[in-house]
């Protein structure tokens, strides 16, 4: 991609986060260990957008408001957690503009009711510890399907010239049922699932599709929830001139993936 003058323009990196338990917030492992050095690596965004499996609602939204608050939308663990707040601001006016860049698809904008769950603010952390990059968060819609998520992510793409960071946060393997924390890699299914999204994802992004007639995609995205998001990235990367890359790679507890991937870092 080139300006009139033929020279490069800037394109912001864009990620998809394989984000596991809210305990990386506070317990550095091999992944918040690539997610600091991804904040450290990246020019300074404009503002991160950031796609939210625990934003799971029926309607397509975006928050707007200047301060979003810290959600702790989880239960049953350590005080330490919920001690966490991250008070990045937020960029009301992207809300439109990202309105603007999806029609004729219609996004809502929330200006009181949500904030930053986990799913942001435990990677945000870890990238952006000063929480001083504003951030603008963007509900999954649960009514709709793999195409609508797809080409709503071609959509996002060009935020990235406007010096906004596209982060989608889910999992690629999401079998917490079947997961056994006492596991270090995983089953040999969830590892199969796992490097079949990654040979999708290094090659052509476009063919995301193909992961739902995974013969264990039932196991791996039990809910759309958390799988939606990565779709969002491989439509925002089809687009792209650069490639995907692996920023971190691994399935732990027999069924969680924890891999993740960078755009044009």
């Amino acid at each position: 991609m080139s300006t009139a003058s033929g020279e490069p323009t800037s394109l912001m990196p864009a990620a998809f986060i394989g984000h596991g338990t809210p305990m990386n917030a506070i317990h550095p492992n091999r992944f918040t260990d690539a997610w600091r050095t991804f904040g450290q690596t990246v020019p300074r965004p404009r503002a991160v957008l950031c796609v939210s499996a625990h934003w799971f609602i029926d309607a397509t939204v975006v928050t707007a408001m200047p301060h979003p608050r810290t959600i702790h939308d989880f239960g049953g663990f350590p005080a330490d957690l919920y001690a966490v707040q991250y008070p990045a601001p937020g960029l009301p006016e992207l809300a439109q503009e990202v309105a603007d860049f999806v029609k004729p698809m219609r996004i809502g904008a929330d200006r009181e009711t949500w904030g930053l769950d986990h799913g942001s603010w435990a990677v945000l952390v870890r990238m952006f510890p000063d929480a001083s990059v504003p951030v603008v968060e963007l509900s999954v819609n649960a009514a709709e399907g793999l195409d609508y998520h797809f080409e709503l992510g071609r959509r996002l793409a060009p935020l990235r010239e406007q010096g906004v960071l596209v982060l989608a946060s889910g999992q690629i393997v999401n079998g917490f049922r079947f997961a056994d924390p006492r596991l270090e890699d995983g089953y040999a299914w969830a590892e199969d699932f796992d490097a079949t999204a990654r040979d999708i994802l290094l090659s052509d992004p476009s063919d995301i599709g193909r992961l739902v007639r995974h013969s264990h995609f039932r196991e791996a995205a039990p809910s759309p929830d958390h799988f939606w998001p990565l779709v969002q990235f491989a439509g925002l990367a089809s687009t792209a001139p650069e490639q995907t890359d692996l920023l971190v790679g691994g399935v732990i507890g027999g069924s969680i993936s924890m891999s993740c991937y960078t755009l044009g870092l």
